[in-house]
C-alpha cells in the first residue's frame, strides 16, 4: 500500500525554513567566537533533519548537499578537525543555496545550478576528499555489530518520519539484516495507513560507532521504543547468514504502548494553518458586532424589566473581549522572527563595503501580528542596508572623528500604548541638512521658508529622492524611502526620522498591534458616524470662539493651552452635506504631529472590527477602513496619519 507523501510537504518546508534559520544563527554565533559545543550540535541536527526529509520526499539535490554538509559538521563536532573560517564561509554559503533549493521544491522556482555546484565543491574541498572516511572512523574499539529493536509509535508518520528511510540510512553504515514484527498489525478492516504498525528487529554488522546509529534515530527517539545493544562477536560473524533472534515476548510486550497511555509526552504546541486562524478571528469579529447590536437593542428596554438581561450582556461583553484577545494572541509572534535575519545581512554587507559593524537588538520578544511581521521585513531590510551603506563611516573616517572604528546598528522593538514601535538606529555620520536641501532644490521640490529639521528630513521620503553621489547595486537609484513609508502606511503605521550630524540617524516606525480589531472613539458629524482610532486620540474639548484663529498660509488653527494646532472640519473634509454644527473638537496625533478635528457629538467608545474598504469598495483618502455598527450601519474609520499628511500637501486657506 503506497502513501501519498505530498500531504506532509507543507510541514517539511516550514520546518526546513526554521532549520535553516537555526543553522544560520548557529554558524554566525560560531563565527562570533562561541565555544559552546551545543551550538555545533544544533547546526548538525538541523542539517540532519533537512537531509532526512529531503531523502524521504525525493528532493535529491537537497539531500546530496546536506549529506556533505552533515559530514563536515560531524567531523567538527567530534573534534576531528578545527573550525576554520573558510569552512564557516562554505557552510553559510550552503544555507543560501539550500534556501534556493527549498524554494525550487516548494514553488518550482529553479535554483541556480552553478551556485549549487560551487557550494557543493567548496564543502567537498573543506572535507579534503577524505571527510567521509574520517567521519566514519572509530574513536576507539567498536563492537563487531549491533542488535537494534525498533518499534515506532503509531503516530510516527505524522511527524514526517518514515521507518524505511531509517533502514536505508542504516544500510549505508554496514551490512543490515532486517526482520519485521507484525504483532501490532490490525486486521485489514481496521488498518489505518497513517499509523505505523510494524516493529523491526535489526542486525547491523561492522565496526560502526554507536554515535552514527544514534544520529540515524535522532529525530524519532521520542516517537518509538528503541533498544540498541552490541552484538557478541560470534553473532556478528553469523548475521549475514542467520536471522536475528526475535525479541522475547516480554520485550515485545514492552515495545507496545499500553492502551490509554501515550507513547511519549504530549506535544506542547501544534501547527495550525494561518487560514484557519484567520477564519477564527473573522468569526470572533462577527461576534463582537453581534454583541454590540444586542447591547444597543437592550438600551431601549425598561431597566427594571431587563436587569438580568443587562447583567448577562455585560458578562457577554467581557467574555467576548477576552475571547478576542486570546484568538488574536494566536496570531502574535515575537518580532525576533524578523530580527534574526539581520545578523547575516549585516555580516555580508559590512564585509562587502569594508566597514566594521556590530548589530545590537533590543526587545526581540515583543509580539506582533503575523501578518504585520511578514510585511514589515522588507522595509526593515532597506533601512538596515541604508544605515550600513549611507549612515556608518569607514573605519578610518570613524577613527579620525574620534569614534570607535566599529559602528553600531541598533534594532529595537517595544510596546507603547496601542502601538508596537520598531526603531532602526545607527551611530554614523547623520544626515547632511545642506546636502538634502540642495538636492531638493535641484529636483524642484517645494521647500518651506526656514524649514525645521523634521521638514528637511521629510524630503527624503519624496519619490525618487537620493543623495548618493554614485549609483551602485546597493543605493543611489532613488528607489527606497518613499516605498518604505508607503508600505508602512499601508499597514496603518507611521514612520519618523530623527538625525544629528555626526551623531547618527534614527528611524522610528509605529504600527498597530493587529489589523483585525481596534478600540475607537465613535463621533458623529454631518449626519454621519465616524470612528477615530483611540490610540491616536489625545483629548476632547469644547473650544471658545476666541481660541479659533485664521493664520495666513496655515489655514484655521485652534489654541490649546498656548499651543496652536491646525483645525480641520471632518464634515467639510469628507463633504458631508449636513455640516456646520460642529461645536466639539477632538485632538489627535499622527505622524508625530497634532491635529484638531471638529465634530458635532461624541457618541462613545467602542471596540470595532476593521473591514478592508479598498477590497470591498475603493481607496478613499483619509479613510483607513470601515466597520459595522450594532444597528447594522457602516461607519468609516478615520486615517489620522493620512489626514496629517494630506493637510501638509494641500495649500492652506488664507
Amino acid at each position: 500500500m503506497s502513501m501519498d507523501l505530498q500531504r506532509f510537504h507543507a510541514t517539511y518546508f516550514e520546518e526546513s525554513r526554521e532549520g535553516l534559520d537555526a543553522m544560520e544563527a548557529g554558524l554566525l554565533a560560531l563565527e562570533g567566537g562561541s565555544l559552546d559545543p551545543e551550538v555545533v550540535n544544533s547546526v548538525f541536527r538541523a542539517a540532519h533533519s533537512i537531509k532526512g526529509g529531503a531523502a524521504t520526499f525525493g528532493f535529491d539535490k537537497m539531500a546530496s548537499l546536506t549529506h556533505v554538509l552533515e559530514t563536515l559538521l560531524d567531523e567538527i563536532r567530534a573534534g576531528k578537525r578545527a573550525l576554520a573560517a573558510s569552512a564557516l564561509d562554505a557552510m553559510l554559503g550552503s544555507v543560501d543555496v539550500l534556501r534556493a533549493l527549498l524554494a525550487e521544491a516548494e514553488q518550482g522556482k529553479p535554483a541556480d545550478p552553478a551556485a549549487v555546484a560551487a557550494v557543493h565543491a567548496r564543502l567537498e574541498q573543506e572535507l579534503g576528499g577524505s571527510g567521509e572516511s574520517k567521519a566514519a572512523a572509530a574513536a576507539g574499539p567498536e563492537p563487531e555489530g549491533w542488535n537494534i529493536a525498533f518499534a515506532p509509535a503509531p503516530s510516527l508518520f505524522m511527524s514526517g518520519n518514515d521507518p524505511l528511510r531509517i533502514l536505508r540510512e542504516l544500510e549505508h553504515l554496514g551490512t543490515l539484516e532486517v526482520d519485521a514484527r507484525f504483532e501490532r498489525l490490525p486486521t485489514f478492516a481496521q488498518l489505518d495507513p497513517l499509523e505505523a504498525c510494524i516493529a523491526w528487529d535489526l542486525g547491523l554488522r561492522g565496526k560502526v560507532p554507536r554515535s552514527a546509529i544514534d544520529d540515524v534515530f535522532a529525530w524519532v527517539v521520542d516517537d518509538c521504543e528503541l533498544d540498541i545493544q552490541p552484538q557478541p562477536a560470534a553473532a556478528a560473524a553469523a548475521v549475514a547468514t542467520a536471522p536475528v533472534v526475535a525479541a522475547t515476548p516480554a520485550a515485545a510486550q514492552a515495545a507496545v504502548p499500553v492502551a490509554g497511555q501515550p507513547a511519549a509526552e504530549a506535544e506542547s504546541s501544534i501547527r495550525v494553518s494561518v487560514d484557519k486562524v484567520d477564519a477564527l478571528i473573522n468569526l470572533v469579529g462577527e461576534l463582537v458586532i453581534t454583541q454590540a447590536m444586542l447591547k444597543q437593542v437592550s438600551g431601549g428596554l425598561d431597566p427594571g424589566l431587563a436587569e438580568r438581561l443587562t447583567a448577562g450582556l455585560e458578562l457577554l461583553e467581557r467574555n467576548t473581549r477576552d475571547l478576542q484577545e486570546a484568538v488574536i494572541g494566536v496570531r502574535m509572534l515575537p518580532v525576533d522572527a524578523v530580527f534574526r535575519r539581520f545578523p547575516r545581512l549585516v555580516r555580508d554587507l559590512s564585509a562587502r563595503l569594508g566597514k566594521q559593524v556590530r548589530l545590537r537588538t533590543v526587545g526581540e520578544g515583543t509580539e506582533l501580528d503575523k501578518g504585520l511581521i511578514e510585511k514589515i521585513a522588507d522595509p526593515l531590510v532597506h533601512l538596515v542596508r541604508n544605515s550600513i551603506d549611507h549612515g556608518l563611516e569607514a573605519p578610518e573616517a570613524r577613527r579620525a572623528a574620534g569614534k570607535d572604528e566599529t559602528g553600531t546598528i541598533t534594532l529595537a522593538a517595544s510596546h507603547q500604548g496601542g502601538h508596537i514601535v520598531i526603531e532602526v538606529a545607527d551611530d554614523g555620520r547623520g544626515l547632511n541638512r545642506d546636502k538634502i536641501l540642495a538636492k531638493a532644490a535641484e529636483r524642484g521640490l517645494a521647500i518651506p521658508d526656514n524649514p525645521s529639521d523634521a521638514q528637511v528630513w521629510d524630503l527624503i521620503f519624496q519619490p525618487g529622492f537620493s543623495t548618493a553621489d554614485q549609483v551602485t547595486d546597493l543605493s543611489g537609484r532613488g528607489v527606497g524611502m518613499d516605498v518604505v513609508r508607503r508600505n508602512i502606511q499601508a499597514l496603518g503605521g507611521e514612520v519618523q526620522l530623527e538625525s544629528g550630524e555626526g551623531r547618527g540617524t534614527r528611524v522610528v516606525i509605529r504600527l498597530p498591534l493587529t489589523l483585525a480589531i481596534l478600540d475607537g472613539m465613535v463621533v458623529s458629524t454631518g449626519g454621519e458616524i465616524l470612528i477615530l482610532p483611540l490610540n491616536h486620540v489625545l483629548e476632547a474639548l469644547q473650544p471658545q470662539a476666541e481660541d479659533i484663529r485664521t493664520v495666513a498660509g496655515d489655514g484655521r488653527v485652534l489654541r490649546v493651552r498656548g499651543e496652536y494646532l491646525p483645525l480641520l472640519s471632518l464634515a467639510g473634509h469628507y463633504a458631508f452635506g449636513a455640516g456646520g454644527r460642529e461645536s466639539l473638537v477632538v485632538v489627535v496625533e499622527g505622524d508625530g504631529q497634532k491635529l484638531a478635528l471638529q465634530v458635532e457629538e461624541l457618541v462613545g467608545q467602542q471596540q470595532v472590527v476593521v473591514k478592508n474598504l479598498e477590497r470591498n469598495y475603493r481607496r478613499v483618502p483619509g479613510i483607513s477602513g470601515a466597520t459595522i455598527l450594532g444597528d447594522g450601519r457602516v461607519a468609516l474609520i478615520v486615517d489620522v496619519g493620512g489626514l496629517v499628511r494630506l493637510r501638509q500637501q494641500l495649500p492652506q486657506a488664507a
